[in-house]
This record gives C-alpha cells, sequence and structure tokens, in this order.
C-alpha cells in the first residue's frame, strides 16, 4: 500500500503552494451545462405544477364520494350539508373489488349524521320511524314500491346500525364491554325478518375484510392517543432540544471529558436496560400465559400484549446485551485511536465556537427541504386527482357485464340493465384514456426524480457551504485573526454564484440512483405475488448493488463538496482528488474518520436514550413531573415512539453540523501533511494538539 502511494497510484500527493491560504476566492464558475439542466428541469417541474393544479381537484382526497361521484360536504353543492358517507353494506367492503377499483361494491349516499340507532327497513317502514329512515335512503326515494323490490333495487338499506364517522365515513361504533364485541350499547340487531341475532356476527362479517375495521380502530386509537398527549410529546422533543444544545456547548469547552462521559454512560444505559428486561423477565415467571411463544400468539393490534410475555423481555435482553458487548470490544480495540479523535473533536469545537452561526444552518436546510416537500406532495396529489370520474356496472350475482365502465344517465334504460336486471352503474374510481392521463405516470415519475434532485441539492449546498466555512477556519495560521469576517456567508455565496452547477451534477447522479431504488421497489412489490424464484434473486441482488452504489456516491460526493468548498475546481475534479487523498490515507479513513463517527452515534443514543427513558418513566406512570400525570393512553408506545423518533432527528441535526465539521478538518488535515512539512517556509496548520498527537512541529514558527 505504502508503494502503491509513493508510485502515485492513487494520484500525486499535493504539492507546497505558497500562495495557497485556505479557500480559493478567485475562482470561477463550473459545470455550467449542469446549471442550464436543471434551471430548465425547474422550469419544466414548474409546467408540470401548473398542469397538474389545473386539472386536479384535490377535494377527492379530503371529501369523500358518494355512489354517483359527488362530494359529501362540498361548499356550493347539493351535499353541502351532508359531510358523512355511508354505506348500505359495510361488509360488502370485503370483497376482492375493494382492492382492485378502490370503492365498496354497495351503494353509498351523503348523508348529515351517522345512524344513532338500531332499525330495520321491514320496521321502520310501519313505524313512526320511517322519516328518519329515509334519510338514509338513496336522494328522491318514494314509497311507491314493495320492501322485495326496495331491497334488491339498492333504494333504502336493510338494516341502520350505530355508527361513529371516521374520516368522514360512517363506520359501525364497535367496542368491548367484559369481553363481548359491542355495537353501540347493544349486542343484539334486528335483521330483516324480525328476528334477534347477535351483533359479533356482524363483526365478524366485518372482520372478513382483511381487518379493515381492526386496522381503522388501532388507527382511531393512535390518533387518540395523539389527541391527549400532543402537548407532552412537544415537551419531551424540546427537552431533547436543550440536551442536544447543551452537549454541543459542552463539548466545546470540555470535548474530552464529555466524549468519555458519554461512553460511560452509553454503557450505563443499556447496563441498565438489560437489569430492566432481567428483571421483567424474572417477574413474569410463573404467571399464566407469560410462556407463550411470539410465534403462537401472533400479530395483535394491542401491542401491550406482548409485554406479558417472558419471551418478548428475553428478546430485548439478548438485543441489548449484544450491542453492549459490541460497544465495549470496539473501545478497547479502538483505545488509542480515541485519543485523535478526541483531538479532532476538540478542534472541531473550537471550529464551531468561531461560526456559531453554523449552528443554526440547519434551520435554513429544513427550511428549504420542506418546500421541496409541500411542492411535491401537492403536485403529486393534483396529479392523482386529475382524472376524471369512471362508472362501472356492479352486481352481487352472476353478471358477465360486470366491471364495464356505464353511464349513470342512460344505464336504468340501456341493454346492459336488461342483460343484468340486478346491476348497479355505481361510481368506480378516477381515471381516464386521453394523452394527458395516460402520461400520468411519467408526470408522477418525473415529480419524484425532481424532488430526489432538488432535495440532494438542498443537501448539498448545505454540506459546501459548512464546508467552506470549517475550511476557512483550519487554514488560517494565526486563529482567530486571520479568519475572515463572515466565514458562512461567504461561503453560502461562493457556493451558489460558481458552483451551483457541480451541487446539481452531484445532486442528479445521486437522485438517478435512488429513483432506480424506487422503481426496483415498485417492480418488488408487483412480482410479490409471483413465484419465480430467479426473479426474485434478481430482483434481491439489484436492490442490494443500487443501495451499496447510494451509498458510495454520498460518501464520495460529501468529500468531493469539501473539495469545491476549497478549491473551487469542478465536481469531477473535486471527487477524483478527494477519492484519491482518501486512498493515499486509507488506513488514517478507516480508523480515524470513523471512530469520531461512532462517537457522534454514542452521543446520538445518549440523548435518545435519557429521553426515551424519561418518557417510558412518564407515560407509563411510574414517575409525575409536579402534580401533572401522564394522560390515560390506549398504546403508551405511541408518545413514547414519537418521543424517540423525534429526539433523534434532532440529536442528528445538532450533530450533523459538527459532523461536517470534523470531515473537513480531517480532509484539510490530510491535505495539510502532504503539502507541508513544519518548516520555516512550509509550516503546519493544524493545531498543536495534533500537532503533539503525530510528533509534529513547526520550525522556527510559533505554534497555532
Amino acid at each position: 500500500m505504502e508503494d502503491e502511494r509513493k508510485n502515485g497510484a492513487y494520484g500525486t500527493p499535493q504539492k507546497y503552494d505558497p500562495t495557497f491560504k485556505g479557500p480559493i476566492y478567485n475562482r470561477g464558475c463550473t459545470d455550467v451545462i449542469c446549471c442550464v439542466f436543471l434551471l430548465l428541469a425547474i422550469v419544466g417541474y414548474v409546467a408540470v405544477g401548473i398542469i397538474a393544479w389545473t386539472h386536479g381537484d384535490p377535494r377527492k382526497v379530503i371529501y369523500p364520494t358518494d355512489s354517483r361521484g359527488e362530494f359529501c360536504g362540498q361548499k356550493g353543492t347539493k351535499n353541502e350539508n351532508k359531510p358523512f358517507l355511508f354505506y348500505f353494506n359495510i361488509v360488502k367492503c370485503a370483497s376482492p373489488l375493494v382492492l382492485l377499483e378502490f370503492q365498496c361494491p354497495t351503494p353509498q349516499i351523503c348523508v348529515e349524521k351517522c345512524p344513532d340507532r338500531y332499525l330495520t327497513y321491514l320496521n321502520a317502514r310501519s313505524s313512526r320511524d320511517f322519516e328518519y329512515y329515509k334519510q338514509f335512503c338513496v336522494p328522491g326515494f318514494k314509497n311507491n314500491k314493495g320492501v322485495a323490490e326496495v331491497l334488491r333495487d339498492g333504494d333504502c338499506p336493510a338494516v341502520l346500525i350505530p355508527s361513529k364517522p371516521l374520516a368522514r365515513r360512517c363506520f359501525p361504533a364497535i367496542h368491548a364491554h367484559k369481553g363481548v364485541l359491542m355495537v353501540g350499547n347493544e349486542t343484539t340487531y334486528e335483521d330483516g325478518h324480525g328476528s334477534r341475532k347477535n351483533i359479533t356476527d356482524l363483526v365478524e362479517g366485518a372482520k372478513k375484510a382483511n381487518g379493515v375495521l381492526e386496522a381503522r380502530q388501532l388507527a382511531m386509537r393512535i390518533f387518540e392517543d395523539y389527541t391527549v398527549s400532543w402537548y407532552w410529546i412537544i415537551i419531551g422533543l424540546v427537552i431533547a432540544m436543550v440536551m442536544s444544545l447543551l452537549f454541543i456547548i459542552l463539548l466545546r469547552f470540555l470535548a474530552g471529558i464529555m466524549v468519555w462521559v458519554m461512553i460511560i454512560m452509553v454503557i450505563l444505559v443499556l447496563g441498565y436496560g438489560i437489569f430492566h428486561c432481567y428483571m421483567e423477565y424474572s417477574r413474569l415467571r410463573g404467571e399464566a400465559g407469560s410462556d407463550v411463544s411470539l410465534v403462537d400468539l401472533g400479530f395483535q393490534t394491542d401491542f401491550r400484549v406482548y409485554l406479558h410475555l417472558r419471551q418478548t423481555w428475553l428478546a430485548f435482553m439478548i438485543i441489548l446485551s449484544i450491542l453492549e458487548v459490541i460497544i465495549i470490544l470496539l473501545l478497547i480495540f479502538l483505545r488509542k485511536r480515541i485519543l485523535i479523535a478526541i483531538a479532532l473533536i476538540k478542534e472541531a469545537s473550537r471550529a464551531v465556537g468561531y461560526v456559531m452561526c453554523s449552528m443554526l444552518y440547519p434551520l435554513v436546510t429544513f427550511f428549504l427541504l420542506c418546500l421541496c416537500i409541500a411542492y411535491w406532495a401537492s403536485t403529486a396529489v393534483f396529479l392523482s386527482t386529475s382524472n376524471e370520474a369512471v362508472y362501472k356496472i356492479f352486481d352481487d350475482g352472476p353478471c358477465p357485464l360486470t366491471a364495464k365502465t356505464c353511464n349513470p344517465e342512460t344505464f336504468p334504460s340501456s341493454n346492459e340493465s336488461r342483460l343484468c336486471p340486478n346491476a348497479r352503474c355505481q361510481f368506480a374510481f378516477y381515471g381516464g384514456e386521453s394523452g394527458y392521463h395516460r402520461a400520468l405516470l411519467g408526470l408522477q415519475i418525473f415529480n419524484a426524480f425532481m424532488f430526489f434532485w432538488l432535495a440532494n441539492f438542498v443537501l448539498a449546498l448545505g454540506q459546501v457551504t459548512l464546508a467552506g466555512a470549517f475550511a476557512s477556519y483550519y487554514w488560517a495560521l494565526r486563529k482567530p485573526d486571520d479568519l475572515p469576517a463572515f466565514p458562512l456567508f461567504s461561503a453560502f455565496g461562493r457556493a451558489l454564484r460558481y458552483h451551483t452547477g457541480s451541487l446539481a451534477f452531484g445532486a442528479l447522479i445521486l437522485a438517478i440512483v435512488q429513483i432506480i431504488r424506487v422503481i426496483l421497489e415498485y417492480l418488488d412489490q408487483r412480482l410479490k405475488a409471483a413465484e419465480n424464484r430467479f426473479a426474485k434473486y434478481l430482483m434481491t441482488c439489484l436492490k442490494c448493488c443500487f443501495w451499496c452504489l447510494e451509498k458510495f456516491i454520498k460518501f464520495l460526493n460529501r468529500n468531493a463538496y469539501i473539495m469545491i468548498a476549497i478549491y473551487g475546481t469542478n465536481f469531477c475534479t473535486s471527487a477524483r482528488n478527494a477519492f484519491f487523498l482518501l486512498m493515499r490515507n486509507i488506513i488514517r479513513v478507516a480508523v480515524l474518520d470513523k471512530v469520531t463517527d461512532f462517537l457522534f452515534l454514542l452521543g446520538k443514543l445518549l440523548i435518545v436514550g435519557s429521553v426515551g427513558i424519561l418518557a417510558f418513566f412518564f407515560f407509563t406512570h411510574r414517575i409525575r413531573i409536579v402534580q401533572d400525570t401522564a394522560p390515560p393512553l390506549n398504546y403508551y408506545w405511541v408518545p413514547i415512539l414519537t418521543v424517540i423518533i423525534g429526539s433523534y432527528l434532532i440529536a442528528h441535526g445538532f450533530f450533523s453540523v459538527y459532523g461536517m465539521c470534523v470531515d473537513t478538518l480531517f480532509l484539510c488535515f490530510l491535505e495539510d501533511l502532504e503539502r507541508n512539512d513544519g518548516s520555516a517556509e512550509r509550516p503546519y496548520f493544524m493545531s498543536s494538539t495534533l500537532k503533539k498527537l503525530l510528533n509534529k512541529t513547526n520550525k522556527k514558527v510559533a505554534e497555532s
């Protein structure tokens, strides 16, 4: 390896340049063609958005539609005062047609409110409740038919069941009482013949819809948990933000001590997790049902059931023990490299201290990413809702015309209605046969591709900006006297003015790989039902290869952007120089740089673990804050998981600045070793701590 580096197998090492004093200011525009392509693509993206907004109708997502494709609750329509959708027979939503046509094969109407009582059409017809019942019949219904004809023609539902609105749709109000499934406050209902039946029959029929009702109940319970715990979740995220900020501030002054404290705290947190799992595992010994295996129990919507199994806590304990052993072994074998990593972190702390506004730059990246996500999501919604209403023939019995398109206005007098007397012409979905409708899939792919391109461009802009600011710090011989006045703003201006094309080039390469991965995932979902093992194996290999390629391109782009920020070269030249520089120092890259990444990961785990444990004790009512206690929840894991994920994202945002600083200083450090030798003419720019660790000195020059 050493011979290859000497022979120039990985490029020629950087030579001393007396005029080089850090990021070059007299630079020119790079990769102009890619900049032009990006601007043209953005213009095309805006055009696609305008076309989508012209043809799309987001009401199709917000408001439910009845059997004739009319919106429920939409202002300015005849259904303005009827915001809820009522299904005549909710059990028919279990039909496979739901998956194919995205519409239940049962009449649906818009109603003012969902039913609140048990009532059959036969009983209501001969009672005072008929006026109440008529509001759940098709509009314009006249009581001039027999009972059998009304039910056959689908003019009225056979039975009304107490329901509650969910997403503006009426679903049976099912709940459990003393282990018995109930609808409303009763366990029975009357069928069309006047006899009483157990409501469990209805529930079991609905359950056959592949768990539709259970899934909706689960979603409803999760939503209820969020409504009563959202402010506590926000408090938990604020605590995570404060902890992250304090951690960064403490690193500025106590980097070495904080790193070792962080390592010890992570080991202790994992140790406590192992101890807690063991105590729960021991506590459940001998309890009835605790020895049931996870496989025998199967999937349960109430996840609290798993916490009553010994096998669950045993699995948690094994996982945490493995993590504990891996971390301890890594610390033992890399203990010498940790000292150098601590020196880099100290240097990064000083750099961040002199460029404190860099801690706020992730907010700029977050804002720009939100704009990209909002434009992509709105365009996707408008594209998906720019279809026309398509009506198809539905028939419960054998009918050769089932699923054929029809016209609801002329269907009653058409030949189709004569061939299938029991058939109905019902709204099925939104589609179309025009050229625009045929191009919708391509427009959606273009929308996704542009989202990836712009999002990667925003991330690249942030990386180049931070790299330019931190490189200005490193190459200042007398710190902070030689540091520019506004290093972050200067780097941001240089990136936009000179290197928009280079950033677009790197983002384009990454976006192409990402859109290919999305297409592979789509094809994989379509091929899941296939039994071709070779196709599945090939798809798995392709997905793995493109995943690895994406990771490599992200790593290469990150280092290329650092070289762009320093030297102002184009993307290809910067990527080549960065790659060769890293390859000439592959041992340092593999150990030193990754050790710092590992330490940052431990910092994130410490913050997330601390906030997660606090949230666990609070939401399980084991502690209380002042006089307040956690609200009653259906699933206490909902706010806990939300706090943990949110805490990780917040900690990642703060540590990403530090990570970019360390990577930039590391590349500058490698360049410094190649360019300079510590002589009076070629002094090292690295800090005195790094020179001491590497046994380097500057001769006849005061150390920095």
